[in-house]
C-alpha cells in the first residue's frame, strides 16, 4: 500500500511539473505570438505608406505621347 501511495505521489508530483512547465512554455508563446502580430501590424502600416508613396510619384510622372 506505501509502494502504491508512493508512486502515485510520483506520478502526482510529475503532472503537477509537467503542468507548470507547459503553462510557462503557453505564457511565452502567448507573448511570442503578440510580438509577431503587433511586428506584422507593423509591417503592414510601412507597406501600405510605401505603396501610398509609390502611387503619389506614379502619378506625377508625365505621360509620353506615342507617335
Amino acid at each position: 500500500m506505501d509502494a502504491e501511495l508512493k508512486t502515485l505521489e510520483e506520478k502526482i508530483a510529475q503532472t503537477v511539473q509537467l503542468c507548470q512547465h507547459l503553462r510557462a512554455e503557453n505564457n511565452q508563446l502567448r507573448q511570442e505570438l503578440a510580438a509577431a502580430r503587433d511586428e506584422n501590424k507593423r509591417m503592414g502600416d510601412k507597406i501600405s505608406g510605401a505603396t501610398s508613396r509609390l502611387e503619389t510619384l506614379l502619378q506625377q510622372i508625365p505621360e509620353v505621347a506615342e507617335e
